[in-house]
């Protein structure tokens, strides 16, 4: 499951047996924290938690002020500066991250349609293959302003639009513009608008699909990477042209098992999956790569084996396709995974995995001790997190 998909699940159990729930969002940071804007946590009033918005150093607080906010029926705004190391001990949250993290805490409304995790549910069940924005209203509204803190906007992939703003809000076409922005750069932000006599402050989120991974091959050696993968929430297809390999108990945690014969490849539908080709068979690989050679929408396609073997696969590939190499350069990887001394299939499927990830967030993967970069860009364009001095622990709302 992703993290959104057991915030659901335990949301939908939690409604029918009637237990009030508040949801923690982290909203904004600066500096270094443990987790980013979009990390969730579901409270009930008996304050059991799904989810995490920390290492464990916030959890227990923002339970103890979610369940406040239960009780008061209003949302309120969280702030953790660990930015004074004397301050951060002093006041009892022990991060040791030196940065500021601000969770909003709200209460949900089970008959609201429009609640929080119910607009998330609508975005996974019905665009779950395309990324989306959300935008939260978070902070600087006053009691008497017509936008409220908690309400959101929402704009999809195919380009609609779902909001509980007030359509007169002055500042939405401006949040749409930047909406938009932060979803074709797929770069999350924080930004300030103008509104009454004072300015708002909007959280924007990007809600990322869970990737996509089809393995080719159902070996002994397929399994713990399956296991591996779908543990970070991904969706994972097995298939495998022997009927006597694929076999859905050897992979519980897989979406889908299929059989499917070499024969068949070229009918395979293309659908942005990312491929790994662990047949161990080459006639198999071969009839893959040439399925997959025109997809551009394949953004990764790994190869299991030594250099020669897909030297040897490139050069019955360019019979046929004579810029075979071209296509396939910025999208094959070969021989597969990080260079992480993998001996083991545990460890290999490791090295596999944390290749991907590199590839999805466009990092270069090596020690992060070495990077002169901040591990995490940015959120702020218009405006610093903390405008004048240091930020107060709690601001109710």
């Amino acid at each position: 499951m992703t993290e959104l998909e057991r915030l659901l699940h335990a949301y939908d159990q939690h409604r029918a047996a009637g237990r009030a729930c508040a949801l923690a969002s982290v909203v904004d940071v600066a500096g270094s924290a443990y987790r980013r804007p979009g990390a969730r946590m579901l409270v009930t009033d008996e304050g059991q938690l799904t989810g995490a918005i920390s290492g464990g150093c916030l959890e227990g607080d923002a339970r103890r002020r979610a369940r406040r906010t239960i009780r008061q029926g209003r949302p309120a705004l969280v702030t953790y500066d660990s930015t004074d190391p004397d301050d951060d001990l002093q006041f009892g949250a022990a991060l040791g991250c030196q940065g500021i993290v601000q969770i909003l805490l709200e209460p949900l409304d089970f008959t609201d349609p429009d609640n929080p995790l119910e607009l998330l549910r609508r975005w996974a069940e019905a665009t779950a293959h395309n990324p989306a924005v959300v935008a939260t209203v978070f902070a600087g509204v006053g009691p008497e302003e017509e936008v409220q803190v908690g309400q959101r906007l929402l704009l999809l992939a195919n380009g609609r639009v779902e909001s509980t703003l007030p359509a007169t809000a002055a500042f939405r076409a401006s949040l749409l513009t930047d909406a938009r922005a932060a979803l074709a750069s797929g770069r999350p932000a924080t930004r300030h608008y103008p509104a009454g006599s004072g300015a708002v402050r909007v959280s924007l989120e990007i809600l990322r699909p869970p990737v996509r991974l089809t393995v080719y091959g159902a070996g002994n050696d397929v399994q713990p990477l399956v296991r591996l993968a779908a543990g970070l929430g991904w969706r994972v297809t097995v298939v495998d042209g022997r009927p006597a390999q694929v076999q859905p108990g050897c992979f519980p945690e897989a979406h889908a098992v299929r059989v499917l014969p070499l024969e068949k490849v070229a009918e395979q539908p293309y659908d942005g999956s990312f491929a790994l080709l662990l047949t161990h068979n080459y006639y198999y690989d071969l009839a893959v790569l040439r399925h997959l050679l025109p997809d551009a929408t394949t953004p990764y396609i790994g190869l299991l084996g030594p250099r020669k073997k897909y030297e040897r696969l490139l050069q019955d590939l360019v019979k046929e396709t004579p810029d075979a190499a071209a296509q396939l350069h910025s999208r094959l990887h070969s021989p597969i995974g990080l260079n992480l001394g993998g001996e083991t299939p545990e460890e290999i499927a490791l090295s596999i995995v944390a290749e991907i990830q590199a590839v999805l967030t466009g990092r270069p993967a090596g020690f992060l001790r070495d990077s002169p970069h901040p591990i995490h860009p940015t959120l702020h364009a218009d405006a610093p997190l903390v405008p004048e001095g240091r930020v107060e622990a709690v601001c109710e709302l």
